[in-house]
């Protein structure tokens, strides 16, 4: 069958690609065109738009970006009407995906949804629209099977595909020596794979190589960006940047400064004890307190539905606090054992692998019953 896949953002490309996988395996005639990026280029088909040109985040963001945003979902929606796939996979990324959509329900094309918007936190009545535009919905969070039966919607529960991103990694042995790192303790900085994250948060970052001089800082670095693009940033500071070794990093990691958002979750599945890092325009912070009905902004915490990390957010996110969760997760030794028990239980509560294999067994049988 034709399957047409919109990722717009990091995340989105590893589970797309996670789920082309899966499909393949279960169709050996599979057609792959999309929206993504590098890892779902290599796993064959077409790539129509790299995700590096489309991940705006915040209000004032997206309303500074609106042209590009809107040509790209002219584009998005011209390229799907014109491939007329058999089904439209849509993966996160809601403010851009549940435009697009609207229009092919409109065009008589199945669409189905991998990974929920996470309506439950604001604006609960989109659900409303969701039922209108969404065929199947895949979700990947447990308490999200209850949310939406609130609403009178029957939803898919697939476990989380970050288990099966771990599960699929296989450590480099030569990690070390081939990023030219020492022996030192590792302190892995995970700024985000957007401009605006990395913009916001790397500065305070970094900031950390003079008070841990015990230690080697690492920068993750996003794949749709080169090491001259992080250099700025450091300002003449010796810290390596690595590119997709990401899983590798948090293997030799003894703590991490960590971005909000997917990232949390997979430093915590790789037992890295963290500090949880937001920064953003004022005027999109302000409206986001005003809209944003949960009490937490990491998935981990949200997951487990209590503080299980400490979130430093917009005032709160600089140098001096960063500082101080870093020191007490790396000395303070009862307060980092409590936080890898609760990285336990977290293990518990996600359950096992199978999230793609399961996603793409549903979406087969749904496009089959068309």
């Amino acid at each position: 069958m034709k399957y047409y896949l919109v990722a717009g953002e990091a995340s989105g490309d590893l589970h797309g690609a996670n789920l082309m996988k899966a499909l393949k395996e279960q169709d050996a005639q599979a057609e792959f065109r999309y929206f993504g990026g590098d890892l779902m280029q290599a796993e064959g088909g077409t790539l129509v738009k790299h995700y590096a040109d489309m991940a705006y985040m915040g209000f004032v963001e997206v309303a500074l970006n609106l042209r590009s945003i809107l040509k790209n979902m002219r584009q998005c929606k011209q390229d799907i009407v014109a491939w007329q796939p058999d089904v439209l996979i849509l993966i996160d990324f809601p403010g851009f995906n549940m435009k697009i959509a609207g229009y092919a329900k409109k065009h008589g094309l199945l669409v189905c949804y991998y990974i929920s918007p996470k309506v439950w936190a604001w604006n609960q009545k989109r659900v409303l629209n969701i039922k209108k535009v969404v065929d199947h919905m895949f979700c990947i969070l447990p308490f999200e099977v209850d949310f939406y039966k609130e609403w009178d919607m029957q939803v898919d529960y697939v476990g989380n595909p970050l288990l099966d991103a771990a599960a699929a990694f296989k450590p480099s042995a030569t990690f070390l020596q081939d990023n030219k790192l020492t022996e030192k303790p590792i302190i892995a900085l995970l700024p985000g794979s957007r401009k605006q994250e990395i913009n916001h948060l790397l500065p305070d970052m970094v900031a950390m190589q003079a008070r841990f001089l015990d230690h080697q800082l690492v920068i993750a670095g996003a794949p749709s960006f080169n090491e001259s693009y992080y250099q700025p940033y450091l300002k003449g500071q010796n810290i390596p940047i690595v590119f997709n070794a990401t899983y590798d990093l948090l293997q030799h990691a003894e703590a991490a400064v960590v971005a909000s958002g997917t990232a949390t979750l997979e430093t915590a599945l790789f037992n890295v004890p963290q500090v949880v890092v937001y920064k953003g325009n004022a005027i999109t912070i302000a409206i986001g307190r005003m809209v944003i009905k949960i009490k937490f902004i990491s998935l981990v915490n949200l997951i487990m539905d209590k503080l299980v990390l400490r979130e430093l957010i917009q005032q709160q996110c600089n140098p001096h606090e960063i500082y101080n969760e870093l020191n007490r997760l790396i000395n303070d030794k009862p307060y980092r054992q409590q936080m890898l028990n609760n990285y336990d239980l977290l293990d518990e509560r996600m359950g096992t692998p199978g999230a793609s294999a399961k996603t793409a067994a549903l979406i087969i049988k749904y496009t089959a019953k068309k």
